[in-house]
This record gives structure tokens, sequence and C-alpha cells, in this order.
């Protein structure tokens, strides 16, 4: 039993801020709730640092991550391209924690977040409940992988995994693979695999759009808009790359070349041994990789009913607008690297006004305040 599991029973003192997620958005978060001054916890059920990083397939090296950005004060330099993205930047994380004093309890699962009798939040976990005035809710979609369903899925007799299990392309040697999925994950599992395997077969709902040229501010900014409506109209946020399109590059440009990325439309039904398509096409499988996306891991929130009739939770900015003391940072528009700097920055001037109406100023609640290393740290 840990530290923060011992005391369970008894519960935890009330502080100003939980923190739900220690990967870029939470500990974004909380960077800028020391720099408040506003006491606060974070809470991460993970092992240790790295957010969903920690889980990304060895084959994906540090120089071919897509849109990494540094955490707010303290850039990433130096890392080696071919290591393991999972290495270098859990490191970065862990050693970004250490430099800011961000004590983050680990590992600690949340169950339930609930409205207490004294206008509180309740956060419910596996290590106790933490009585909170406000609550930034940066839980990610890692844990949440998408299966969609077709058809003869149960049937199948070969393997069936998704990203979120992906062992890199070595497990795939000599195997007839069908992969599922029209995004970034798609397309590297694709180039990758097809190395090894005996045969690739890509399927995706709609046409790819693969995206030339650069993507700078005016393209992110019009990306991020279209997120945001959804958001706004209570609907679940696409994928990134429904709104930007895929990446034109060399890897990719070779793959359309060589007709790995010749991509097919989405099957009618799973058989035992493959696929069929509506127009009686077959494709017989060793293995069907589900490259599916991911949805927000927000069901523990639940009890705050906050979702809306689509199915999402209308958010403004980052504010639930069912609730203004909740936060979601790296939901929807938010959702990327920069994305979520810029979010956690957001949710605690908004969360900073919310204590400063109800009590005259937000007074750091004691113990709970990280100690910053320096001075000189939060300017770098």
């Amino acid at each position: 039993m840990n530290e923060f599991a011992r005391d369970a029973a008894a519960g935890h003192a009330a502080v100003d801020v939980v923190v739900i997620g220690a990967g870029q958005a939470g500990l974004s978060s909380a960077y800028h709730l020391a720099r408040a001054g506003i006491g606060h916890v974070v809470l991460d059920h993970a092992p240790r640092p790295g957010g969903a990083w920690q889980h990304r397939w060895p084959s994906l090296t540090y120089g071919r991550v897509h849109g990494m950005h540094a955490l707010p004060g303290m850039e990433l330099t130096g890392a080696d391209p071919l290591r393991p993205s999972s290495e270098v930047i859990g490191e970065y994380f862990a050693a970004y924690e250490e430099r800011f004093g961000l004590r983050v309890r680990r590992p600690v699962d949340v169950t339930a977040v609930r409205g207490g009798a004294d206008g509180r939040l309740l956060v419910e976990s596996s290590a106790g409940t933490w009585p909170a005035r406000a609550l930034i809710n940066a839980t990610g979609t890692w844990d949440r992988p998408f299966w969609p369903r077709y058809p003869g899925q149960e049937t199948f007799r070969g393997r069936q995994l998704h990203t979120a299990d992906y062992p890199g392309p070595a497990g795939f040697a000599g195997a007839r693979v069908i992969v599922v999925g029209g995004g970034t994950s798609a397309v590297q599992h694709l180039l990758e695999v097809s190395e090894v395997a005996a045969e690739t077969t890509w399927v995706t709902r709609r046409p790819p759009v693969f995206r030339e040229g650069g993507f700078g501010e005016a393209e992110g900014r019009a990306a991020v808009a279209l997120v945001d409506e959804r958001v706004r109209r209570g609907l679940p946020p696409q994928s990134v790359v429904s709104v930007t399109g895929l990446p034109l590059n060399e890897a990719v440009r070779a793959g359309l070349d060589s007709g790995v990325l010749d991509r097919r439309p989405v099957f009618e039904r799973i058989t035992p041994t493959g696929a069929v398509w509506a127009d009686g096409r077959r494709v017989e499988a060793d293995v069907i990789l589900w490259a599916t996306g991911f949805r927000a891991a927000v069901d523990h929130l639940a009890p705050l009913r906050l979702r809306e009739p689509g199915g999402g939770i209308r958010v403004e900015g980052t504010r639930a607008v069912r609730d203004e003391r909740i936060h979601l940072v790296g939901y929807g528009p938010s959702a990327s690297t920069i994305g979520a700097n810029r979010a956690g920055g957001a949710a605690v001037r908004e969360i900073r006004r919310l204590l400063t109406r109800e009590t005259g100023g937000p007074a750091p609640t004691e113990g709970t305040v990280p100690q910053l290393a320096t001075a000189a740290a939060l300017r770098t």
C-alpha cells in the first residue's frame, strides 16, 4: 500500500483545485497553478511520469514524433532523435516535475467526481476523496481506445488489436494485415508493418486527404476553430486529422508510390478469415489492426451530468458550460501539446477569478502548493 492509499479511509484536507492527469495538459495546468499561488493536488493513474507518451510503441522514435511542443518554462533540448519517444518524453516529464516541484500523486485512479453539500466538488479516488473548489480534468484520450463494430467481427479467427496495444512491426512478420483507420497512426503502422508483413490492406471510412505544404499559424487557427465549434455545440470532438488532413512527407509519398497507401473503402462485413466488401471482393487476413482513434476519458465526470444531448461536453474556452467549477484541458480544441499549454494557463486564469469572486482572493491551501525550484526557473 502506497503512502497515498494509507490515509484513504480518513479522506483528505480540502484543496482549491484538483488536477486529474499528469500528461502535457495536467503538468501545464499545475505549472500555472503554482505560479498563481493556488493550492492544488495532481492525481495521475500512471505508475510513472510521461503521460500517454510512456505507452507509445518502441519504433516511434523521438525524431518521428509529429507536433511535440515543450512544456511551459522548460524546453526539451538535446534529445537523441533515434531514441524511443516514450523514453525521451518520459524522462523530460520526470525532469519537469522535479524542476518545478510538482508533487504528482501516483498511481491514483479517480473513480468519480460529485457535487458536495457545501458547494465543493468531491473527487473520489483509489487513494481517498479530495474536496475541492474547482477541478481541471486533463485525462486525455489514451485510456479510451475506440473499437468500431462491424458484422461478423466476433467470428474472426485471427488477431485483433488496437493502436493502444500496437507493439511495433516485428510482431507482424509474414502476416496478412488489414489496417483500419484514416489517421496518422494508421499511416505510420502501414509504413512500418508493410516492411515485414506478407501483405497489407488499408481500409478507411472516407477517402484520406493529404496536405501538401506547411502547416502554419493560420492553418492551425482554422483547424482549432473547427474543433472549437463542435465542443461549443456540445458534440464530441473530432480527430485532429479530420480537420487538418494527413501531412504529405517523404515517407508518405513513398508509401503512395509503392501502393502501400492504396486505400480501400470500408468492408461490409468481417469473416472468420478476413473481410468482404459489398461488391464481393474478399481479403484474407491474419490480423486486423484497428487504428480508429480514441475518445475523451471523462466517464468519472458522469455524476455531474455535464454531457449535452449531442453526446459531448459543451465547453467555452476550457470551462464546462454546465458547471463553471470544471475545466477541461486537452479536450477538443486544446487536444494538442501546444494547445494544452495555452489552455492550462487560460483555465487557471478563470479559476483564479472564480476563487476571487467566492472568497475575495484565492489563498493557497497549506501543504499543497508546489515549492518551485528557483525564481529563475520560472523565467526560462
